[in-house]
Order: C-alpha cells, then structure tokens, then sequence
C-alpha cells in the first residue's frame, strides 16, 4: 500500500521549527590548495570548532557536532567561510545529519551503546 502525502506549500510550512537537538557530522574538503596535506586548514577549523563553544569531536575522517539545527549548520558555513578567508578558493563539504524526537542521544551515548553491545556479546559462549 502506497502512503498518501497531500501537497504541502512552502506557506504552510514556514511555521515549522527545525530540531533542537542533532547530530552531524561533515568532512569539509578544501579543494585546490597547493599541497596535498589540508591538516592545517583542518587545525583551524578545530580552533573555530573551540571557540564557538559547539560540542564536538574531531576523528580521521571528519568532524561530529551536537547542538541544535541552527548551531551545527551555522558552525559548518563559518568553517567554509574562515578557510575561503584563509585563501581556500573551493570546499567540498560532506553532512549527514540525524535527528531524533523520542529522546536526546549524545554521540558518547551512541558509542558506548555499541561497545555494550560488543562486550555482552563476547561474553556469551561460542556457538559450534
């Protein structure tokens, strides 16, 4: 069975608020820079990461940011305009961003639920 969805104007919608608690995570990708290595754009973008006063972690392949839809998206769209400052003529930038409405969930809370999973796991004897 095929859902309905009835048309819907962007009138209609303009009242509608965005989440107040997400999770993103976006590897920016300055593109054009004279060298292959970008971990000094990236180190700057941490120290704007810092000082917006954003939680965030930085690992291998990106950067994870909580806060609501407007302070993660504002945060991502300052770190595109300080490297374009510094110089970057072009960023990529891959987001994937996840919300939730049946309860607020921290990234630590998302790793750990997995690693709890892991060790419960490794503790039940070996199927033959």
């Amino acid at each position: 069975m095929e859902a309905h969805a009835e048309s819907v104007t962007f009138r209609q919608c303009a009242h509608l608020a965005t989440p107040d608690h997400v999770t993103a995570d976006f590897c920016l990708i300055p593109i054009g820079t004279p060298t292959a290595s970008v971990s000094q754009h990236i180190a700057n973008v941490q120290k704007l990461l810092a000082a917006s006063g954003i939680k965030y972690s930085m690992h291998s392949a990106g950067t994870t940011l909580e806060g609501s839809w407007e302070e993660v998206t504002k945060v991502m769209g300052q770190a595109h305009t300080l490297l374009h400052n510094q110089g970057v003529v072009r960023i990529q930038t891959d987001i994937r961003i996840g919300s939730r409405t049946d309860k607020v969930q921290s990234m630590e809370d998302k790793v750990s639920k997995v690693e709890q999973i892991l060790q419960d796991d490794a503790k039940k004897p070996a199927e033959e």
